[in-house]
């Protein structure tokens, strides 16, 4: 027996329904209450690609002495002219550490040693020292702390009360569209619960299997999985509500309408989560730690979203009756929905009417869109992560107009071969502005080097080359820091995007082939995400450069939304077509497709857009790559949703007719 007609069977059982309802909210509630989150102490090193130089760097450090693996730069510099000789004297007298005055006079740095640990320890230290600065600090002169160590102070603070935060943010705007799409003060409330609680049951078991397996995670991590929960949750929840609905009009019994509308919707909500699911797991190919945690756990998420609105939500709907749809009460005996002259009704009728040049004008517009690609730039700077401006941001921008470009972020090798002879080998290497041992013990030595061009340019990135060519026999020596990890990264994440996207691709693609059971719709219907992908790539640069002032893209940013948004947004290319099957069986193809999108397009349309308003909420958080990632998906799911999959999927189903389901016959 199908699985949907197994769930729609047991709803349809007046006695049994409260059961069904009440089981697997009661051992939600307990699997939060008892189990809980799991803990996890978060390690910047998960950011980095196994195998790459610069993570045996940073794991190396582990070996010297503590206070010698991470440096703060204190920077004092004159508010107006020149550092006179009493400042001078009282900098000095403050400083732990020898000064390095800048040849203009106008600003002097020491680099104070910071006790290695997870962001709150550094941060706590940095607060501190801060601090004691401020107390202390002459007349007429600014004192900021940047540098490693200061800038990783002010990421950790990124995610202080984040989850709280950005959990608000996502109810807030899921239950101000429900009510606007319901227009129901109290139906949008159910599945906002189920929701809710899906999400909370969703992140306890995602944390647990994720602890369980050695894999890490952090904010960025749990956030991103809220989201995920959410807006394919609630999706789901739109799909079914609308379904059981239309049955309310054409069946007396609520038990028997929802039955129906189970059985109706099950397999178009099985076969979607099954696709997105198959499709982030293809993660675990990454070779970063943290993106292998982030694709175990929304594939975890996917699953107990589905399970929540094909178990929870119709045994609750149905329990609480007719009345939740007040003041539009569906009555037994209403018009259907696809007989209403509705407005995409009418958009059917244009697409019926002029399909070719439909097709042709909407690839024009993604064509249009897609050439914004052409000055997309890859990888940002450190300092350039954070949304806000931070003191470690600006002291960092202050300290490159009076020194070198490199001070403020020093490459770091890593030897253990003779330390006399690294060094010398380090200091006349091409591009090196200094260098000098900054800890030593146990046989190894840490030596950080500044570079003379500025950070993120191919002048640095060729210096770090030419370094770790020179260095190359001596054994067990690393390049690290961040300018080494930002390259490295970058190629953990192109090949990521060669091996991943094409796997996603596929996992799409036999999905719908099994779901549908034809070859030529699910291709046209890859060959559309793909395209609505590229559209929203190149229309979201322009967005970056044009409005939000971003010079470049996080390298792991194409990677996370072609995958969220290839495999989100083929969910209401499913929901159409699995629609347009079942009423082709009786209507024939062309006036099937017609009849779905007439009965379909609303629903689908209040979920593309909750669900791009979900995503959009990343950019609560001040981190660059969630904005960019939000930004990405909220473009990508809104042309999907308003100009894909209504316009151009329908268009070109009319254009085949039948030959859309080959090899398979439909009506």
């Amino acid at each position: 027996m199908h699985v949907g007609s197994r769930f729609a069977s047991i709803i349809a059982g007046r006695r049994t329904a409260w059961a069904f309802a009440l089981v697997p909210i009661v051992f939600a509630l307990a699997a939060i209450g008892v189990v809980g989150e799991a803990a996890h102490e978060t390690d910047p090193r998960d950011l980095l690609p196994d195998g790459a130089d610069s993570t045996a760097a940073a794991w190396l450090t582990d070996d010297l002495p503590d206070e010698a693996t991470e440096a703060a730069i204190v920077l004092w510099t004159a508010d107006e002219g020149e550092l006179d000789e009493s400042a001078l004297a009282e900098i000095e007298r403050q400083a732990t550490g020898a000064l390095v005055p800048a040849e203009d006079g106008t600003a002097v740095f020491t680099v104070v040693p910071v006790t290695a640990g997870d962001a709150d320890e550094v941060g706590a230290q940095v607060d501190d020292l801060r601090e004691q600065l401020r107390a202390d600090v002459p007349d007429g002169v600014t004192v900021q702390v940047t540098g490693p160590a200061g800038i990783r102070a002010d990421l950790g603070k990124v995610f202080d009360g984040a989850d709280l935060r950005l959990l608000l943010s996502t109810m807030l705007i899921v239950a101000v569209l429900l009510v606007v799409t319901y227009r129901s003060p109290v139906l949008w409330v159910i599945p906002l619960v189920v929701v809710g609680l899906a999400d909370r049951v969703a992140v306890v078991a995602a944390t647990q299997t994720l602890d369980a397996v050695g894999l890490p995670w952090d904010g960025t991590t749990t956030g991103i999985l809220s989201v995920l929960v959410f807006g394919a949750g609630t999706d789901y929840a739109l799909l079914l509500i609308s379904r059981y609905r239309d049955e309310l009009r054409a069946t007396a019994a609520r038990h028997e309408a929802m039955a129906h509308a189970l059985r109706r919707t099950s397999e178009a909500v099985l076969g979607s989560a099954t696709t997105v699911f198959l499709a982030v797991l293809t993660l675990l190919l990454s070779l970063t730690p943290s993106t292998r945690g982030l694709g175990l756990a929304c594939a975890v998420g996917v699953v107990v979203a589905a399970a929540f609105a094909l178990v929870v939500l119709p045994a609750t709907l149905v329990l609480v009756g007719r009345w939740a749809f007040w003041p539009m009460v569906p009555r037994h005996g209403d018009q259907a929905a696809v007989d209403k002259n509705s407005v995409f009704h009418r958009v059917g009728g244009v697409v019926s009417r002029r399909p070719a040049l439909v097709v042709t004008g909407t690839l024009v517009l993604l064509a249009v869109l897609a050439s914004g690609l052409a000055g997309v730039r890859l990888g940002l700077d450190q300092s350039d992560q954070l949304l806000d401006r931070p003191e470690s941001v600006t002291a960092a921008e202050r300290l490159a107009e009076s020194y070198p470009p490199g001070t403020v972020e020093p490459t770091q090798v890593i030897t253990r071969g003779p330390q006399e002879q690294v060094l010398s080998s380090v200091e006349e290497t091409e591009g090196v502005g200094s260098a000098r041992v900054t800890g030593s013990g146990g046989g190894l030595a840490q030596i950080e080097v500044v570079l003379t061009a500025e950070p993120g340019s191919d002048e640095a990135h060729a210096t770090i080359d030419r370094l770790r060519d020179t260095l190359a026999e001596v054994p067990d020596t690393h390049v690290g820091g961040n300018e080494a990890e930002a390259m490295d990264e970058r190629s953990a994440a192109e090949r990521d995007l060669l091996l991943i996207v094409p796997l996603i691709l596929v996992m799409v693609l036999v999905g719908l082939v099994v779901l549908l059971r034809s070859l030529l719709g699910p291709v046209l219907l890859v060959l559309s995400v793909v395209a609505t992908f590229v559209a929203a790539l190149g229309a979201s640069w322009w967005i970056f450069t044009e409005v939000m002032g971003f010079a470049a893209v996080d390298v792991k940013i194409p990677l996370f939304a072609f995958l969220f948004l290839v495999a989100l947004g083929v969910d209401y290319n499913i929901f159409l077509v699995t629609r347009a099957r079942e009423e082709a069986a009786r209507y024939g193809s062309r006036e099937g497709m017609l009849r779905a999108l007439t009965v379909t397009g609303g629903v689908i349309t209040s979920a593309g857009i909750l669900l791009a308003a979900v995503f959009a909420v990343l950019g609560v958080l001040p981190l660059v790559a969630l904005a960019q990632l939000g930004t990405i998906i909220c473009v990508g799911v809104l042309l999907d949703t308003l100009v894909v999959r209504t316009m151009l999927v329908p268009a070109v189903a009319v254009l085949l007719g039948d030959r859309f389901w080959w090899p398979r016959r439909v009506g």
